[in-house]
């Protein structure tokens, strides 16, 4: 029988003992369901424990090429407890790796079980360890702890390369410190997986974790911050530190490439040598999040000398070709405002300050290019022009990645959509990652390529403990679209298939102590109408052998209950609580779903507005839909729009008479969410002629710095106001304002939901 490919687990290196035929012997079996990424090609008999594989019971005899480096295959073995001898006489080896001249594909590899011995041929070592990691996966997984008594392999070939050459994880330790130790963990797991870089982002606005030895006040001032509590949070690496983390990196054929932040988000270097901004000022490493107005001067010589000592520096520590430089989210406030950056946009003959940037980040290319590097930065490095030899990381969309493909450089992709683990289930699950495509078509045929793609661990709210679950199962989607291709992850049933193997590597994760995420939001909610002013609520399964009990609460009581899969009648406002269970087995996640059964929700409604395709709130029904925005707004509920006024008008059917308006706006200053300078209350009878009944938030100038997160209720009393037609508008109070790090960009506004009381509904 031939198997396209096949199924689940995976880990780091593996182990075997000498082989014999098997036996009846009952002993650990190996087997085929435990490949991630699923191989290009994989055979084996019909029956995969037939007598055909392999029975291992006593000390391995290993072969491998005297030049090759298999420390973290022989290192996992003896952790494992395994006994094993290296033999230079091929024909004695239980396992072998040999070399051969025929092209393999990237990072390629043959992998062959018979009845006496495992043969893996490769053309480097690279393509050998990528041999292993699946022998490994074939293994049982109680043997990542040692299987004294043996275990038996079934009879298997493997002809198997990688599609993409860049497989990653941009894992952020500069939000929240990440020990060296967990550093080396998250490799470990990346490299089961045969992903192959790991994106250390070390400079940031909250901490600056690079030990620079001509600049000592980087790590001592920059690498702390007072937290709004009066905590302290920070830490730094030290650079034997980051020799260790390199050495267990190229043990695994994992390369680290460090990102340095230019000419943004380095607020923490300016509070450590404050004359590298525009203005001198001191500043503290800020403890907040957003995008911060303080930048590196761009027309002062001596910080242009100190970013070129940093890299220089950074050379000396990291071994890889690529040095990202960021790049991305620098307002331009204070070039516009400072002399220095004005006149040397005159002296290059520079039209603005979009190419001023092009011109540092060209300046700091020109200096790697010197030391045999190239640079890499967020797909805004294109605004002011493709600094010269760069390779463009597209965060944005898939734009920038087309944009530089069309130039003719390389491109990685990490697209918002689909590799942004720092999102929230609701916004990116599992399988969502995995229907992602790196490679559209539109980038083939182009004199640049698409090289690769990396998921993106920022950790404004994920410190280390939370960091596992949160990457894992979702890089590992990522994982199986990067090496094996679409010509595997888009055919029918390929996503079903992936999650039938994943329930095999989770074996191999708990012996690892990795306690992976889950999959998606275990469960989903349906809301229909009922009478008007009710809604009938059900929520059901979203994943396999999800359940549990369901609540609807309101001021903090559960008033109402059922099952997962069955339905209830509510009314009003409140919170629809999920005990989720899965495999009939407690997990202590609760599932919340704000709701509101009330007059407008499901009827016919007209926007006066074009929402933010990020932000729809699920729809053109979505500010009537029974369905209200949670805490987080991007949980597809909330909907927004950038720069412009927000309306919406509710036909409720007939004459109706009404208690109250409500809505929930949001405001998150740092990420440019202000609430609306006005809001605007109509009624009417015909939907012609409208009477404004009332307003809210008459007063915004006195609106002071806050960086919290936050909903924000308003309600409008009517008192048995008659009319069949209401109609809420929302001002946009116009750009940020002077104090924010954003001053003059235009402000986001978010709504949900447009709540229609009447006389038989309440608030409680």
């Amino acid at each position: 029988m031939r198997i396209e490919g096949c199924c689940i687990s995976w880990l780091l290196a593996w182990t075997l003992l000498g082989c014999q035929s098997p036996s009846v012997h009952p002993l650990p079996q190996g087997h085929v369901k435990g490949l991630v990424p699923q191989p290009q090609r994989v055979e084996q008999p019909d029956n995969e424990v037939d007598g055909r594989g392999m029975r291992c019971d006593g000390q391995l005899q290993l072969f491998w090429p005297q030049e090759w480096d298999v420390v973290a295959a022989t290192d996992w073995m003896e952790s494992a407890g395994w006994s094993w001898n290296r033999t230079e006489d091929v024909s004695q080896a239980d396992v072998a790796w040999t070399l051969v001249e025929q092209n393999l594909g990237l990072e390629g590899y043959t992998l062959t079980v018979s009845e006496d011995r495992v043969d893996m041929t490769s053309n480097d070592a690279e393509g050998a360890f990528r041999a292993w990691t699946t022998l490994r996966q074939l293994m049982p997984a109680v043997c990542e702890q040692g299987c004294p008594s043996g275990f038996t392999l079934p009879a298997i070939h493997v002809e198997d390369h990688a599609y993409l050459a860049h497989r990653g994880l941009l894992l952020d330790c500069c939000r929240h410190f990440m020990a060296p130790e967990f550093v080396k963990e998250i490799i470990d797991v990346l490299a089961l997986q045969k992903m192959n870089v790991l994106h250390w982002h070390l400079t940031e606005d909250q901490g600056w974790r690079l030990p620079v030895k001509a600049y000592p006040k980087l790590t001592e001032v920059g690498g702390f911050r007072k937290e709004a509590d009066g905590s302290v949070h920070g830490g730094f690496y030290t650079r034997e530190d980051i020799r260790s983390i390199l050495e267990h990196a190229a043990e695994r054929h994992v390369t680290v490439i460090p990102e340095i932040e230019l000419p943004g988000h380095c607020r923490a270097a300016l509070a450590a040598y404050p004359w590298l901004g525009c203005t001198g000022d001191s500043l503290d490493v800020p403890c907040n999040w957003g995008v911060f107005k303080d930048v590196y001067c761009a027309g002062n010589d001596s910080t242009l000398a100190f970013m070129k000592t940093v890299l220089d520096e950074v050379c000396e520590m990291f071994p890889s070709e690529i040095i990202h430089i960021g790049g991305d989210e620098v307002p331009k406030v204070r070039w516009a405002q400072c002399a220095k950056c004005q006149s040397k946009i005159r002296l290059l003959g520079l039209r603005d300050e979009a190419e001023l940037q092009t011109h540092f980040i060209q300046e700091m290319g020109a200096h790697l290019a010197s030391k045999g590097r190239r640079i890499m930065g967020w797909d805004e490095i294109l605004e002011g022009g493709l600094p010269q030899g760069a390779m463009v990381q597209s965060w944005r969309g898939m734009e920038g990645a087309l944009e530089a493909t069309h130039l003719g450089t390389d491109a990685v992709v990490s697209p918002t959509s689909h590799c942004y683990l720092d999102y929230p289930l609701r916004s990116t699950d599992l399988k969502e990652v995995y229907h992602f495509v790196p490679v559209p078509e539109a980038a083939l045929d182009q004199p640049g390529s698409i090289v690769g793609g990396e998921c993106n661990m920022w950790t404004e709210r994920a410190p280390q403990n939370e960091v596992m679950a949160k990457v894992f199962p979702r890089a590992t989607g990522l994982a199986e679209v990067l090496w094996s291709g679409p010509q595997v992850t888009q055919k029918e049933g390929a996503y079903a298939n992936f999650l039938d193997r994943l329930d095999g590597l989770g074996q191999h994760w708990a012996f690892m102590g990795v306690e992976p995420g889950l999959e998606g939001v275990p469960v989903s909610l349906e809301i229909s109408p009922s009478s008007q002013g009710a809604l009938q609520i059900a929520v059901l399964p979203a994943l396999r052998k999800a359940g549990g009990m369901v609540h609807f609460a309101k001021d903090g009581d559960r008033v109402q209950s059922c099952k997962v899969g069955e339905s209830m009648t509510i009314q009003g406002m409140g919170v629809v609580e999920v005990d989720v269970m899965m495999r009939g087995r407690a997990t202590g996640v609760t599932e919340t779903f704000p709701v509101a059964g009330h007059l407008a929700a499901h009827q016919p409604l007209s926007l006066g507005h074009d929402p933010s395709a990020s932000y729809t709130g699920g729809g053109a029904q979505a500010l009537a839909d029974g369905r209200r925005g949670s805490q987080d707004f991007r949980d597809g509920a909330w909907q927004a729009v950038q720069g412009d006024n927000m309306a919406v008008t509710v036909d409720l059917g007939e004459v109706k008479s009404l208690r109250s308006l409500h809505a929930q706006l949001y405001l998150y200053q740092d990420a440019w969410i202000f609430l609306p300078e006005q809001v605007l209350w109509s009624t009417s009878m015909d939907g012609v002629a409208f009477d404004l009944v009332g307003q809210s938030l008459d007063d915004m100038s006195s609106l002071e710095p806050d960086s919290r997160q936050k909903t924000v209720a308003i309600d409008l009393p009517l008192e048995g106001r008659k009319a069949r037609y209401v109609s809420m508008e929302l001002v946009n109070p116009g750009v940020c304002p002077s104090w924010h790090d954003a001053a003059t960009e235009p402000t986001w506004m978010f709504v949900d939901e447009f709540v229609v009381l009447g006389d038989l509904e309440g608030l409680d």
